[in-house]
């Protein structure tokens, strides 16, 4: 899988905490990123990495066909469809701008891969502001999404479990360490599962026309994700597969 090129989008948020002391109060601002752990591991198969933070996704990320054309394979993660919809020239200045989830899925269509990992803002999210549903994105996933909030809060743990062993996607992931919680969808009929947690999809693939989908309904780290599924052996292979795989570029 050397040389595959990955565009991964998401995965980054500020703070803005208010402490209140008696009488006296003051604000604090931190900023994070919280891919850190799949990026290496796409890095450590020899994948060339572009990242793009949500809120340098919101003007950089390609709004053409031809602008993904300079990726093989494209992750989003944990950012919501109205960052790519509604960059700051259309929002701010009411200028037209490409379609970019439009193109994506064309871009899809026409032999591109995609990855969506879940979090509170993919899939549909945390009160539906993910808001992928109906969307041309939604259209070209192995699953159909939520029309609302698609959480599935379990923070007593949940073990996934492999349905199809045989799977190029399911190298290496054997022991499945639990997880906290996942965003609920549909398989769609065109979609093939290949874990689940629970009673849904955790992964499930696609081939969509030329191109390839997939999806991982959970967290690539916390808070979804807890420390034992970063340690696991098979948390290296998972995102390695899954990009290879959507790439066309398979174990």
């Amino acid at each position: 899988m050397s040389g595959v090129r990955v565009l991964v989008a998401g995965e980054s948020w500020m703070t803005h905490s208010i402490h209140v002391k008696g009488f006296d109060s003051f604000t604090t601002s931190s900023y994070h990123e919280g891919g850190g752990d799949m990026l290496a591991a796409l890095r450590a198969g020899g994948m060339a990495v572009t990242y793009q933070p949500a809120h340098v996704a919101a003007a950089a990320f390609p709004d053409s066909v031809a602008g993904l054309g300079a990726y093989d394979a494209v992750v989003l993660s944990d950012i919501g469809a109205n960052t790519l919809l509604l960059p700051d020239r259309t929002f701010a200045r009411s200028e037209p701008s490409g379609n970019r989830l439009a193109a994506l899925a064309a871009w899809v269509r026409g032999g591109g891969g995609l990855l969506m990992v879940g979090g509170y803002l993919t899939f549909q999210g945390i009160e539906g502001k993910a808001a992928y549903c109906g969307t041309a994105v939604d259209a070209v996933l192995p699953v159909a999404l939520a029309a609302t909030d698609d959480r599935q809060e379990h923070p007593e743990g949940v073990v996934p479990e492999t349905v199809d062993a045989a799977h190029p996607v399911a190298a290496g992931l054997a022991g499945w360490p639990a997880l906290l919680g996942w965003n609920r969808a549909a398989l769609r009929p065109e979609g093939h599962l290949v874990a689940r947690i629970g009673a849904d999809p955790l992964i499930a693939v696609r081939q969509v026309a030329a191109g390839r989908s997939a999806v991982f309904a959970s967290d690539c780290g916390p808070h979804w994700g807890p420390p034992p599924f970063l340690a696991w052996p098979g948390y290296g292979p998972l995102w390695r597969n899954l990009v290879g795989w959507v790439a066309g570029r398979p174990a």
